[in-house]
């Protein structure tokens, strides 16, 4: 059963402030004592760094696209085992899914699998008696979904806060906070988002600091945490990432982390710990050997573009990673994991395991898309089907190898990545939740070396 009380917290729009919003509550309710499991809708890597910062728990994603409908109940119960509380972040406007597929991956939608109730955060910046409209007209388009409070923020003043409060004492719906414009706890963005919490460290301790100091301030948390409590218990299993034919030796597979590689689910680790893997994480921009005994190298996504002169300046580690890539050991790469096996990255010599070059684009290549496995490889055998995301403003040329690594079906038909020797390498991230084979298989190829 899934009885841990829970919140989500969405909005009418991106921009309106549900991850500072998200991310003080977190922090609010951890500063009280209490445990609390974050949560992210969709397959944002960057916002959980900040949950996970604010609660000192793994910020973990629940994504419907790629995990499917029946693995969100489940995915939030395993991420909150013996917690008091869990807090979801919304994604974009709570209507807002997959491109053409209706409620699909929508905050919504997740907010009915969990029978969670439902906080609109609301920029209240350029309006006042407006807001009762707008939060009426979220609060009855789907009836399936509890709205069961609105949190203001961009409130300019007193005066504001007033007209606001009137304007929502006609709604029925109760205002759970009021938070007034605080640039200096703004959190700096660039080209794909807000700047990770690894690049930021000591600042971004401070910005979740001051937020949870902002959000407990101007919100009611015991009115939240009964909001919370309300929500039913769901009849359904924690998800468990035990793969039960794992024997045999524990190979040691390389995980790439650090600030240039910042994106990975938490869910990835346990599988292929449970596969029987020995999971040990290193650092492209600090360390200059792999872990000793590598058997196997995961390079997961993040932004190798930013720190492409000290990823290239680190030669010794980027000759061992081809080393162990040209002796056929089992790679999977996915996005900057890509671009760091390429030729070079904007000029910079990278690995070289990839006959390729990487450059930034003006463009932004983004969403979700379905791909079938070209050819058998160290994570799938050709003719497996997954969903993934894109998610960079890099272009690789050229954009797939003699074999590639997928075909993909959405929105485009086309070919994309490589396959080599023991090689995988793509611009498509995936959720391993959904299909803990390919963790499975992976270290089944390390344990073969």
């Amino acid at each position: 059963m899934v009885s841990v009380p829970r919140l989500v917290i969405a909005a009418p729009a991106s921009g309106s402030g549900k991850t500072t919003v998200a991310t003080g509550l977190m922090a609010a309710f951890a500063a009280r004592g209490l445990a609390v499991s974050p949560h992210k809708v969709g397959p944002d890597y960057i916002d959980p760094g900040y949950h996970s910062l604010a609660t000192g728990r793994p910020g973990r994603n629940l994504d419907a696209y790629m995990c499917g409908t029946e693995l969100i109940a489940p995915l939030l119960a395993h991420g909150s085992a013996g917690c008091d509380l869990a807090v979801v972040e919304g994604v974009m406007g709570l209507y807002d899914g997959a491109s053409g597929q209706g409620e699909l991956a929508s905050t919504a939608q997740v907010a009915k699998l969990l029978r969670a109730p439902v906080v609109l955060v609301v920029d209240a910046s350029s309006q006042s008696r407006s807001v009762a409209a707008l939060v009426h007209g979220f609060a009855s388009w789907d009836p399936e979904v509890r709205i069961g409070g609105v949190i203001l923020n961009k409130v300019a003043s007193d005066r504001h806060e007033a007209l606001l409060r009137d304007a929502l004492d006609e709604s029925g719906l109760p205002v759970l906070g009021v938070l007034r414009r605080a640039p200096q706890v703004a959190t700096p963005s660039r080209h794909l988002g807000l700047v990770p919490v690894a690049e930021r460290q000591g600042d971004a301790v401070d910005a979740v600091r001051a937020t949870g100091e902002r959000v407990r301030a101007g919100c009611d948390l015991d009115a939240l945490m009964a909001l919370a409590r309300s929500a039913p218990a769901l009849p359904d299993e924690p998800w468990e990432p035990a793969y039960a034919s794992a024997r045999g030796h524990r190979p040691v597979v390389a995980v790439a982390g650090g600030a240039a590689f910042t994106f990975a689910y938490a869910e990835h680790a346990e599988l292929l710990t449970a596969a029987g893997a020995e999971v040990v994480v290193f650092d492209p921009l600090r360390d200059e050997k792999l872990p000793s005994g590598t058997a196997g190298l995961v390079i997961g996504g993040g932004f190798p573009e930013v720190y492409a002169p000290e990823l290239s300046a680190n030669e010794p580690l980027r000759r061992a990673v081809t080393e162990l890539a040209l002796s056929g050991a089992p790679v999977a790469a996915e996005c900057a994991g890509l671009l760091y096996l390429a030729r070079e990255l904007d000029g910079k010599p990278m690995c070289g395991v990839l006959d390729a070059e990487a450059r930034m684009s003006e463009r932004l290549t983004l969403g979700y898309r379905q791909a079938v496995a070209v050819s058998d490889s160290a994570l799938a055998v050709a003719g497996t089907r997954m969903r993934g995301h894109e998610f960079h403003r890099t272009v690789l040329e050229p954009a797939a190898g003699p074999v590639p690594a997928w075909g993909m079906h959405q929105p485009e038909r086309r070919v994309e990545g490589y396959v080599q020797r023991g090689v995988h390498a793509s611009y498509l991230h995936t959720h391993w939740a959904a299909s803990p084979e390919v963790a499975h298989r992976f270290v089944e190829h390390c344990r073969a070396r």
